[in-house]
């Protein structure tokens, strides 16, 4: 299996897992707490089918990547994504990521500049800045993040049975347009995941991204879902957008924040409409 090094924790290499197929301009997906780069699966098919070369891969601590203790941060996560298209040469490609996937879109553009990249997209990212405060009134309190970080480290099986209620809008969705069988995947790869990574990645979902985004001088396509329970729409989508010089911005109606899976039909247009 295909894995690219990206560090050392004491005696343990740190390594990304990650899948190269199809031919065509590339693109890299980048996928959203607490899944793996099967979280695309539908978008995969789509942009295979459209004769593109996709990447996918899995978050450090996530999937079938290493799980180590250390470097869950956002400067960290674009080092590694840097590493990756480093190692495999990517150039004129394009990216989208999703919830996380848009913080290291933003953090990787801002840090290592935009040479070798033609356009993005962000679905339902963590940016600009999630955390409340006085200069973004529609944030989420402290206490929200601090309360998720105690359930995880209390119980995360249990707690993951609850997020994913919120993920995908289940009350609405369950049966519609998701599966019980796709919900009970997504909570066995949650499980699966590295449980101090899984801990530690909740603070770092109000990471100032404030700056990254005014240095994007790329094609950007940011798209929200209107009923994201998970990432606010008025703290994320709209003001993401409005600091990103050139942007476009859509508002995907009725979605949860699990859009890329509920709904995957009008994710795959707009991202085939974008790259085209």
């Amino acid at each position: 299996m295909p894995y690219v090094k990206v560090g050392v924790e004491n005696s343990t290499p740190i390594e990304l897992y990650y899948e190269d197929h199809g031919t065509g301009n590339p693109v890299v997906l980048i996928h959203g707490f607490p899944l793996s780069g099967r979280a695309w699966e539908r978008q995969e098919r789509a942009l295979l089918a459209a004769g593109r070369r996709v990447i996918t891969y899995d978050r450090r601590g996530f999937g079938k990547s290493s799980q180590p203790t250390i470097g869950y941060d956002y400067d960290t996560f674009a080092a590694d994504l840097d590493m990756l298209v480093t190692a495999l040469d990517l150039r004129a490609f394009d990216m989208a990521g999703h919830s996380m996937g848009g913080g290291e879109i933003a953090r990787y553009l801002g840090k290592y500049g935009t040479a070798r990249v033609r356009r993005a997209v962000i679905i339902s990212g963590v940016p600009p800045f999630l955390l409340k405060t006085d200069q973004t009134p529609n944030g989420v309190p402290q206490e929200i993040f601090d309360q998720i970080e105690a359930a995880l480290t209390a119980d995360r099986a249990a707690y993951f049975t609850e997020w994913n209620k919120n993920f995908f809008n289940l009350d609405q969705t369950l049966g519609k347009l998701i599966s019980p069988e796709e919900v009970q995947d997504c909570w066995a790869t949650a499980v699966g995941a590295s449980p101090a990574g899984t801990i530690a990645c909740v603070q770092t979902w109000h990471t100032d991204f404030r700056d990254d985004l005014s240095k994007i001088d790329i094609p950007v396509l940011v798209l929200h879902g209107t009923e994201d329970r998970v990432l606010p729409i008025e703290a994320c989508g709209p003001r993401t957008h409005e600091l990103i010089a050139g942007s476009e911005y859509k508002a995907i109606e009725g979605a949860p924040h699990g859009l890329c899976w509920t709904h995957a039909g009008q994710i795959n247009a707009e991202l085939l409409r974008f790259f085209k």
